[in-house]
């Protein structure tokens, strides 16, 4: 008898390649029956391939108006898919922790666990209900103060209000940046009641699992706070505050922008367009009509993006926050890289960098097609592409006109940024080890 066995996969980082490809592919075809479209016939292939990867990813760009479109049962396919995107994410994100710690020896470990303070070393159906759990309740408050809003104030029938508040606080949570307006949330640009709820439901879900579980048990003694949740505060309120800053000044007197509303309205729909570059996605004001210098500033936010192990893309806080250090220690002559009284293992250095320059190297390269074969502008190219890759889902308004090729480089790159960084750091510490020999020295000319 001839037993038939399945490819087995040998690395951690294939398995969450696989599952996520699995789950596009699947999407792509739910959205390609003649049911999810709200008009005759059924999606293209390019569509519902473009959309369900951006909403698997958690990206939020769209070829096609998701509330015109889709109808409501497309719409319930893109919903759960940022779901199950988001859940993956977190989970696994978080799972690669306990993976990484199982590598090195006993005391190793135990000195992981007490530096963490936020993982066990194998309860692994505590990550997996945890981030369930932390998922589902801040969903729920976000989506209760949605609903009402909506049916109170804009009056919206009670069914079609809580579908709104679902819909919304799912997509915010996740940063996935989908919208049942056509418009995102410009209509919506100076109620607190709509973009204070969305915009702190994306900060969460940016901060991520471990850090968001931390807070719960120790909120109110941040000195036991690990090295990982300080850096992604630090860091955090920094970007939040600063992109803020940054796009309040530069679009206040926009007349396409920020120029008509009121002082208060400025600094709400300011702090939102600060926070969405964390990768969620809505935009309060449209983004077309943005000065170029707010673009490039936008462009840095989206790369950085949000905190590992949670919904945000880009190239992570810590990873940011590490080379920053690096470059301080260096200026300074100092031999060791120290955060906050820790000290950085060279390894975690060179991890860093390499997922900085092959994420450079993916912009770069995608940015180039975009200049080459389209006439958009370097600004606008450069924009669409780093919001694909960093799992925005901000456009400058180019992606639904552009040539099938394009935005099929468009789908690749964003599931690219999804889980390349994720995968190639797990790599790079999975496969750490310590050579038992040291080759003789020598020092290049630097500069």
């Amino acid at each position: 008898m001839v037993t038939r066995r399945w490819p087995r996969l040998k690395h951690p980082a294939q398995a969450v390649v696989a599952g996520f490809a699995t789950a596009v592919a699947v999407g792509t075809g739910l959205l390609m029956l003649p049911v999810a479209k709200a008009g005759p016939g059924g999606a293209g292939v390019v569509d519902a391939l473009f959309t369900s990867t951006s909403a698997v990813c958690v990206t939020g760009l769209i070829v096609v108006d998701t509330p015109v479109y889709w109808s409501g049962f497309g719409q319930a396919v893109i919903l759960a898919l940022i779901q199950v995107g988001g859940f993956g994410i977190m989970t696994f994100a978080s799972l690669l922790v306990l993976l990484v710690s199982h590598r090195f020896g006993l005391k190793a470990r135990l000195t992981a666990a007490a530096e963490t303070k936020t993982l066990g070393l194998g309860d692994v159906r505590s990550v997996v209900t945890g981030v369930v759990k932390v998922s589902l309740l801040l969903e729920a408050v976000t989506a209760l103060v949605l609903t009402l809003r909506f049916a109170t104030a804009y009056d919206e029938p009670w069914p079609r209000a809580v579908w709104l508040g679902v819909f919304h606080a799912v997509s915010a949570f996740n940063n996935a940046g989908f919208a049942l307006y056509s418009d995102s949330l410009i209509g919506f640009a100076t109620d607190p009641w709509v973009c204070l709820p969305v915009a702190l439901a994306v900060i969460a879900g940016g901060l991520g699992f471990p850090v968001l579980f931390e807070l719960r048990r120790r909120w109110s003694r941040p000195g036991s706070w690990s090295l990982h949740t300080k850096i992604v505060l630090w860091a955090s309120g920094i970007f939040l505050v600063g992109g803020s800053a940054f796009v309040t000044v530069i679009e206040w007197s926009n007349p396409a922008t920020l120029g008509p509303m009121d002082a208060p309205g400025k600094l709400l729909a300011g702090f939102f367009q600060g926070v969405m570059p964390r990768t969620a996605g809505f935009n309060s004001v449209d983004t077309s009509q943005m000065s170029p210098a707010s673009w490039l500033g936008t462009d840095v936010l989206m790369f950085v993006g949000g905190a590992s192990a949670g919904t945000a893309g880009g190239i992570k806080v810590t990873t940011f926050a590490v080379l920053f250090f690096v470059i301080y220690a260096e200026i300074r002559g100092e031999g060791a890289v120290n955060i906050f009284h820790r000290r950085l293992h060279g390894d975690l250095q060179r991890q860093a960098l390499t997922v900085v320059l092959l994420s450079v190297a993916a912009v770069a390269v995608s940015t180039l097609a975009f200049v080459v074969f389209t006439d958009h502008s370097l600004d606008q190219s450069l924009f669409e592409t780093t919001s694909a890759f960093a799992t925005v889902g901000l456009s400058t308004g180019i992606t639904a006109g552009l040539h099938p090729g394009l935005q099929l480089l468009l789908v690749a790159l964003m599931f690219i940024g999804r889980l390349g960084p994720i995968t190639v750091a797990s790599a790079l510490a999975l496969r750490a080890r310590v050579r038992l020999y040291d080759l003789p020295e020598e020092r290049p000319v630097i500069g």
